[in-house]
Formats: C-alpha cells, sequence, structure tokens
C-alpha cells in the first residue's frame, strides 16, 4: 500500500514539474500552406499509400484481431456535455406472406461525429477563424455540414500501429487525473518496449483511463490525463498519421496552464494536419502487451462532418 502510495506522489511531482510550459499558435504564415500543398483536406492521411499498407501487413504473425472500439451504449456509456445518443428500434409485425417475415430496423439520433470512439476530423477544431491549411470556418462551414475538411475526405487507413504503454511504464492501472505525460515519458516507454516510431504510424497512448468508461462516466469526462504540449510537438516530428488514446481527449484536461483551452487539438489537427483518435478501448491489447500491430479504421461516409464514431481494430 505504501509503495504504491509513493508511486502516485512520485508521479504527481512530476506533473507538477511539466506544467510550467505555455503555449502560443502560431501565426498563419508559419502553418500555412501545409506540407501537403495549398487546398490539401487529407493531411497526415496523405501517407496512406500502397507501400504502407503492404509493410503494415507484414507485421501479421497469428491473425488475432483485437477490437479498439467502445460499445455505443447510450445508458452505459458516457458522453461529454451537450452530446446525446438514442435508439429506436421499428419493428413490423408479421407480413401476410406464406413465409410469415419479420422486419426490423432502428432510428438512431446522436452526434455521431463525436460520441464513442471518435475519430477527428480537421474541421472539428481550428485557431479562430481557421482550420487545418487555413481553410476559414466562415468559408466552408454551412448549416448542413463543412464543404471542405469533411470526414468523408479520410477514406480507409491501414497502418502500423504502436501502442505507447505510458500506465505500465508508471507501474499503474490508470495514470492519476490531470497527470501530463511528458516526451520523457514516451521516449521511457518506446525504451522499454524496444521500438522506434516511424513515418506513417498510428500512435497509440495507453493511460488507463479507459477503465472509468460505464463505470465512473462523471470522473472519466471531468478531466483526463493525457499528452501536454511538448510531448505533443515531439510527437507531430515523428510524421506519424495518426495519435490516440484511451481517454477522452488525448492531452491532458484541463490543461496546465489555465489561459489556454486543448491546446493540444490545435496543434494536431490546425498546425500539423495529424488525426486524432479518441476513446479508444486499450485493455486487451495491454494486458497481452501487443506493442505493434496493424491498425485498420474507416471513418462512416458522413459529408462535411467534424468526426466519426468508429470501430477499429488490431491485427497481430
Amino acid at each position: 500500500m505504501m509503495r504504491s502510495i509513493m508511486t502516485l506522489f512520485a508521479i504527481l511531482l512530476a506533473a507538477r514539474v511539466a506544467a510550467g510550459q505555455s503555449w502560443v499558435p502560431p501565426a498563419e504564415n508559419q502553418r500555412c500552406p501545409s506540407k501537403w500543398g495549398t487546398g490539401d483536406e487529407r493531411g497526415s492521411g496523405n501517407l496512406m499509400k500502397p507501400e504502407q499498407v503492404l509493410k503494415a501487413a507484414k507485421l501479421i504473425r497469428t491473425g488475432e484481431v483485437i477490437e479498439l472500439g467502445q460499445v455505443l451504449d447510450p445508458e452505459k456509456m458516457p458522453f461529454f456535455p451537450g452530446r446525446q445518443l438514442s435508439i429506436m428500434t421499428k419493428r413490423t409485425n408479421v407480413l401476410p406472406q406464406s413465409n410469415r417475415r419479420i422486419s426490423n430496423e432502428e432510428m438512431v439520433i446522436g452526434e455521431m461525429g463525436q460520441i464513442g470512439t471518435q475519430f477527428d476530423g480537421f474541421s472539428h477544431q481550428g485557431i479562430d477563424n481557421g482550420f487545418y491549411n487555413c481553410f476559414k470556418q466562415d468559408q466552408i462551414a454551412t448549416r448542413n455540414g463543412f464543404s471542405k475538411l469533411g470526414i468523408e475526405k479520410v477514406g480507409a487507413l491501414m497502418t502500423r500501429g504502436v501502442l505507447i504503454d505510458v500506465a505500465a511504464l508508471k507501474g499503474v492501472e490508470m495514470l492519476p487525473d490531470m497527470y501530463e505525460i511528458t516526451v520523457r515519458d514516451l521516449q521511457d516507454a518506446l525504451k522499454r518496449q524496444n521500438l522506434t516510431l516511424q513515418a506513417g504510424d498510428a500512435i497509440i497512448i495507453n493511460t488507463g483511463w479507459g477503465k472509468l468508461w460505464g463505470k465512473d462516466n462523471l470522473r472519466y469526462i471531468k478531466t483526463d490525463p493525457g499528452i501536454g504540449v511538448a510531448a505533443a510537438e515531439w510527437l507531430a516530428k515523428q510524421n506519424p498519421m495518426l495519435i490516440g488514446s484511451d481517454n477522452w481527449s488525448v492531452e491532458v484536461n484541463p490543461n496546465p496552464d489555465p489561459k489556454i483551452s486543448s491546446p493540444v487539438h490545435q496543434i494536431l489537427l490546425a498546425v500539423n494536419g495529424i488525426h486524432i483518435l479518441e476513446s479508444l478501448k486499450l485493455d486487451e491489447l495491454a494486458a497481452k502487451r501487443v506493442n505493434e500491430f496493424v491498425l485498420i479504421l474507416e471513418p462512416l461516409k458522413l459529408k462535411g462532418a467534424t468526426g466519426s464514431t468508429v470501430a477499429p481494430v488490431a491485427i497481430r
């Protein structure tokens, strides 16, 4: 018991040390046009090429498939304030033909772009009036979605996935509330797992926060441990296809600097054009120590949407 308390104290102390940084969004002429060129809407999705798929496929050894998506259960899942999901079953009686067929379907009402395990598109978060590649909100936002940067532009993704298990590095099942994951944490975890990052990777960070899903939803959405500004900027330099985690925002929330709000979303989405994958189910992946795998997902083809609920899988 005492050892666990000391471990937790050490983690919290490290978080306080890391909390002194602040961040100012770069000017438009520093972030635009993106490295993919003026008018590009795919950002890191441009790394999705046939050679990337073939390279990832070589990682499959056993064929085991591990599901990484949380179940969309309106009665049990956590919701960020203001978001909702309801499912109403529509049934028919036995039809009059001789084969006595019955039929069922459902009406789904909710924010399909930003609930459950979700994939953030580039129109989800921005800087002032601008998004990735300096597309302007007042020019692309319509009543029925975005004319540019819609989630339908992403398509299917298949790439090497790397689990960075920060919770295991710290010797805990779950990182403390508001713990800021540092560059050193990421580097130490990778070294511990004998892995290096490669361009086009899906970088997945295990905090253990997903253990709260459906059990303590209020705590799950109130705060979370996650990467800070320095860690986000370091990860962006590794040129990943996406960055995901088992918490609701990937980044530490609230930010240690009370003057800024969710800067990691701006760093990844708006500045670097890197997609974010939130609320992953990582317990099985972490328990089996599957630190390198193939990640496959595709957002829903919701034209003009800011994101999509997804059900990714890991294959090893």
